[in-house]
């Protein structure tokens, strides 16, 4: 037991229980959501390079994508220009607002039952 001294009081605490099984339970977990990988379209597939991946890296290689190859419109931000590679991606649409990336990508993540 430790003493701690809060204002003018003392108080016994007792030591704080070991995390170590609860962690390990914790570690085990498959992942959920946006984390989960999964089974792409051969579009996105040959995008980002693989056969499954989560929602979170492929919107994290799509951008990675745009700010390689600058195509972001310089006078609005929010705007992204597609190139022939991201048009496969984004039903072949010149211009993609950034809030729409998500949804366009979402009809390349198999559905599962």
């Amino acid at each position: 037991m430790a003493t701690r001294v809060f204002g003018n009081f003392r108080a016994l605490m007792a030591a704080a229980k070991s995390s170590s099984t609860s962690s390990a339970a914790v570690g085990s977990k498959e992942p959920k959501g946006i984390l989960k990988v999964v089974p792409v379209s051969p579009q996105l597939s040959e995008f980002v390079g693989a056969s499954e991946v989560s929602r979170s890296e492929a919107v994290k290689k799509v951008w990675q994508y745009i700010k390689l190859h600058n195509l972001q419109n310089p006078a609005n931000k929010r705007e992204i220009r597609c190139d022939a590679k991201l048009k496969t991606i984004f039903n072949g649409k010149d211009t993609v607002g950034f809030l729409e990336i998500a949804k366009l990508m979402n009809q390349h993540f198999v559905k599962s039952a």
